[in-house]
């Protein structure tokens, strides 16, 4: 059974252009190394979250594949520094794991 392991962080609007310079610094850094989840970003258009909100999302073949993938950004020391970096510009941050249905 499939799950997608998403995180959403909403910032300040007048800290967009910051916020996103940080955000791509770790898109580079998931397409540089092998084997590192490749996530897709998003930010609403319409709906439940406010625009200034990103939406980072990847699915993964196994419960387990998502954990393991949250260990391995939580004990990365590069992820760490830009996560350091980015954190001062988010309000609001939370992580959700959803079960892929498959009928």
């Amino acid at each position: 059974m499939a799950y997608v392991l998403r995180f959403v962080q909403r910032f300040l609007p007048k800290d967009r252009e910051a916020f996103m310079k940080l955000e791509a610094q770790f898109a580079r850094m998931e397409r540089r190394r092998k084997g590192y989840p490749k996530g897709r970003r998003s930010t609403p258009y319409a709906g439940r979250e406010e625009t200034n909100t990103l939406v980072w999302e990847c699915e993964f073949p196994t419960l387990k594949a998502a954990e393991d993938a949250l260990a391995l950004m939580a004990g990365d020391p590069e992820h760490e520094k830009l996560y350091k970096k980015q954190v001062p510009y988010m309000q609001e941050a939370y992580t959700e794991i959803y079960e892929v249905l498959d009928f």
